[in-house]
């Protein structure tokens, strides 16, 4: 009963998050949405997690629970890595934009002014 309440807990703190953040990435709150409900239920009622694992060709319940979890792990994992992918390809597209901006206006990286006399520095 105490693993119950506090996996209880556990996922609908999940599930608050995932309806909170829902409008930034629908799909994976909605994945996690599905995920925390589908575990609720099975926290709720172990012996259908067993027979839906015997449906699928394991032998126990918490086997499938576990399998799940890797799975959607893995997607989150993903997720996040083309996030992070992404994130990076923009930080060099700016990176590159003010390294040209600087050396359109003659400025050395870090020199805040242009060269003295105003004449860009030709080295």
């Amino acid at each position: 009963m105490i693993a119950q309440a506090v996996l209880t807990l556990l996922l609908v703190i999940v599930l608050l998050y995932a309806w909170s953040a829902h409008r930034k990435a629908p799909v994976v709150g909605f994945l996690a949405m599905a995920a925390a409900s589908a575990g609720l239920y099975l926290v709720w009622m172990p012996h259908h997690a067993s027979w839906l694992a015997h449906g699928a060709g394991l032998g126990r319940g918490s086997d499938l629970v576990v399998y799940t979890w890797v799975v959607i792990s893995l997607l989150m994992l993903l997720n996040l890595h083309l996030k992070l992918r992404a994130q990076m390809e923009e930080i060099t597209r700016l990176a590159r934009a003010i390294a040209l901006t600087e050396a359109r206006r003659g400025l050395d990286p870090g020199e805040a002014e242009p060269s003295a006399g105003g004449a860009p520095a030709h080295r």
